[in-house]
Order: structure tokens, then sequence, then C-alpha cells
């Protein structure tokens, strides 16, 4: 069986058991079990490569993984993130396209801070996606990102070190009390917390299935950890500081009058890419 062969084969496996992209992720699993990267993958369909036994039954099995709707990264070890590529797999939650939108709300709220060293902190870190883009994009920065779970922390720990970024402090405390110390003093406070509420079941076997619950179920409305992660901003942010909040499409409203009973300032809801209600900001 050669390369295009087995890639045909792949694609109609996932395209069978409804994968959203059978395309790309077939592509993804091979280059995967090869070792290279998709357009040298690429490169390699059109000279006809030939796998050995070892190889494509390698790639046979992470497509049957794939089929039976384990997520992609887990299978490849890896997520981007805008820029980056993260370790993840079982026990943390697997970073989204869309939180790339609340990632950059909180850089914009960053690098608007005049002079000196701003600071943030990202509020239930899981992989430490959104504290590592702002480290990373906003170099000047000093990032402190939380986490209590204690499986996350191992991968946002391992993703620290591999990002290298020395402007980041990584703090293993309930977002509830951490970090007291920095009370008052941080310009930017953002979170993907647990918002979706216990009696509701996510669409995606992705989600429903290998996403850790901690990262997924907020109370009966889905807002326990929110309203949580209001009280911890307030205390957090200086004045005029920027609470950047992720949530799902049918929240932003109910965000917004929480976060005004709370006494937060101009509170205003950010669509993400398909036109949903995906984060909401306001300022302290």
């Amino acid at each position: 069986m050669n390369l295009r062969a087995l890639l045909d084969h792949a694609v109609a496996v996932l395209t069978a058991a409804r994968v959203t992209s059978p395309d790309a992720d077939a592509e993804l699993l091979v280059a995967h079990v090869l070792g290279v990267s998709r357009g040298q993958l690429q490169a390699q369909i059109v000279t006809g490569v030939t796998l050995d036994a070892e190889q494509r039954h390698a790639v046979l099995e992470l497509v049957e993984r794939r089929a039976a709707r384990e997520p992609l990264q887990h299978l490849t070890g890896l997520a981007a993130f805008r820029s980056l590529e993260l370790r993840v797999g079982p026990g943390v939650f697997v970073p989204r396209p869309e939180t790339e939108i609340v990632a950059q709300l909180a850089i914009d709220a960053l690098l608007a801070v005049p002079g000196g060293s701003p600071r943030a902190a990202d509020l239930g870190t899981g992989s430490g996606a959104i504290a590592l883009a702002l480290a990373t994009e906003v170099p000047h920065a000093e990032v402190v990102a939380v986490e209590n779970s204690p499986r996350a922390f191992i991968w946002a720990r391992e993703n620290v070190a591999r990002v290298g970024a020395s402007n980041l402090r990584l703090v293993f405390a309930d977002l509830r009390h951490a970090v007291p110390e920095l009370d008052g003093t941080l310009d930017v406070v953002v979170s993907n917390p647990p918002y979706i509420p216990v009696g509701a079941i996510p669409r995606d076997p992705e989600v429903r299935l290998h996403d850790p619950e901690v990262a997924l179920y907020g109370g009966a409305d889905g807002l326990d950890v929110v309203r949580a992660v209001s009280a911890t901003a307030r205390r957090l942010l200086r004045p005029g500081g920027a609470l950047v909040l992720e949530h799902g499409e049918l929240q932003g409203a109910d965000i917004r009058a929480l976060l005004t009973a709370d006494g937060w300032r101009a509170p205003a809801t950010t669509r993400d890419l398909l036109g949903r209600d995906r984060a909401t900001t306001a300022i302290r």
C-alpha cells in the first residue's frame, strides 16, 4: 500500500465516522507517524513513497481511534494555538481555535497599557495556551498562569518549559484565592472558565467523552466559575484594568448582567469568526 492509497483509505474511514475534517485529520495522522510536516507529506505523496508494515499498522491504528472520536490532538500529542505548538493529552482541555480571539482581546489590552511592564493573569490556564500567547506576543509583560487541576498543571508546566517563556510564572492554586500578593496590581485578567450548564450535554463526542469535566461544567446555569473569576479579577486588577472572559454563544447577555451587578464598567461582548458571542470584556 503506497502513501496515496493509505491516505484515501484513512479519509474514507474518517468520513464514514462523520469526523468533521477527514482529509486534514488523515494527513495529520500520517504525517505524525512519518515524523514529517503536512507540506513534506504532500511531496512524498507526489513521489509515491511506500510505507513499511510497521508504519502502515501505526497509521491504521490511529485512524481507527480517530474514527472512534478520540481527539486528534490526543493522538498526535500536539495542539496548535496561534503561533504556538502545545503538548496536550488526557486530563487537560484541548485549546480551540475560537479561544485565539479571547487571547487577542487580552493581548490588545496589554499592549494598550502605557509604559513599563504590564501585568496579566490567566485564571484556569489549563494547557497554558492563553497565558503563553500573552507571554510570547507581549514579551515585555509579566504573566501569571493559575491552575488547580493536578493533571492539567502537569501539561501546563511542560508547555511553559517547551516554549521557554521566562516572563511567565505558573502557580498551582484555586483561582478563587490565587496570588493575593498581586491584589490591585494587574492590568489584565483573562479566563476561559468552565461554562457549560451541568444539565447540558456537549454535541461533539471529542468534548463529551475526552475533555475533563472540571474544565467543562460550571454549575446549574454554567456561571458558577464565572462568578468566582469576577470576584478574583476585581481583587487583582488595578482601577481601569481589563477583564476578558470566554463563554458560550448564548451567555453574553447573562454575563454582561452579572458583571454589571458586580460593579464592572462597560461590559461588552465580542463575536467569534462564525458570528457567535464568544467573549465579554469589562473594566475595573
